[in-house]
């Protein structure tokens, strides 16, 4: 894959730019690759340059990316003013239950269907999804729509006020574990050490509700890239697989990279 300078807007342009319309709601949906299909949700504040770039090493990994824009600008990088207004407006945003324990988006009735789609599209024993930040949950709420079989939960930060809460309702979550149990499927999960959205709570409610069903992993924050865009540089490390990553060999947080699209190959192949 070309080397990209992460400190400029990516256009894109090697995504196909989709409108899709589900259950009456119309989104756009950055669609590229072959193969069984992978839901990549963005992180806040949007699709960056390192979003994409993950979706691109997905792609070269075998898979149809499926990249829906949540909010934000497409492509932008992540500065801090602009990124401030879109983590306004999505906190109040009735699509997302940013500050609500034991209650899911109702965004996530849309990715399901998404899911469904891209599963009807790309074939496949089933489909991947990975969420971070604040759409990090949204894959384990995925579990409900029976052709999402890769779960990926990269530093699930919702809800924003209860370090301790999980942003999916108990009935749904339990649903998940049963499923979970009766098909031989586990989550994923990763965060950093001292992530200060992301913390030891979070990890620790997954266990409980999800058991061993649930894999928890976490990074030292020295593995942490220091050279971020601004709207991540005051909050200390959080973005695994993104603006947190570093992209060398022999990194912990290219080994969860690698990790995750080993999983997805795993699950996903034919």
């Amino acid at each position: 894959m070309p080397t990209r300078d992460m400190n400029k807007d990516d256009r894109l342009e090697d995504f196909t730019q989709r409108d899709i319309t589900l259950d009456g709601v119309t989104k756009v949906v950055h669609v590229m690759g072959s193969g069984p299909a992978v839901i990549v949700m963005t992180e806040m504040p949007g699709i960056s340059p390192h979003v994409a770039r993950f979706a691109r090493w997905v792609r070269d990994a075998g898979f149809t990316v499926y990249m829906p824009s949540l909010f934000g600008r497409d492509g932008a990088v992540a500065l801090v003013e602009d990124g401030v207004r879109v983590f306004q407006r999505a906190c109040v945003s009735a699509e997302f239950r940013a500050l609500e324990a034991n209650s899911s988006s109702p965004v996530t009735q849309w990715l399901r269907a998404l899911a469904r789609l891209a599963h009807e599209e790309c074939g496949g024993p089933g489909v991947g999804a990975i969420g971070m930040c604040f759409t990090g949950n949204f894959a384990l709420s995925m579990m409900l729509e029976p052709s999402v079989l890769a779960p990926v939960l990269s530093q699930p930060s919702l809800p924003l006020n209860d370090p301790g809460g999980l942003e999916i309702a108990p009935d749904e979550i339990a649903a998940v574990r049963e499923r979970l149990e009766r098909e031989d499927l586990t989550v994923l999960a990763y965060r950093f050490e001292g992530d200060k959205f992301c913390m030891a709570q979070r990890f620790a409610a997954y266990e409980q509700a999800l058991g061993d069903r649930f894999e928890g992993n976490v990074l030292p924050d020295e593995a942490a890239n220091a050279d971020v865009p601004p709207f991540f540089a005051p909050h200390g490390p959080h973005s695994v697989v993104t603006a947190h990553l570093i992209n060398e060999e022999g990194q912990p947080t290219i080994a969860a990279r690698d990790e995750i699209l080993s999983f997805f190959q795993r699950r996903l192949a034919t």
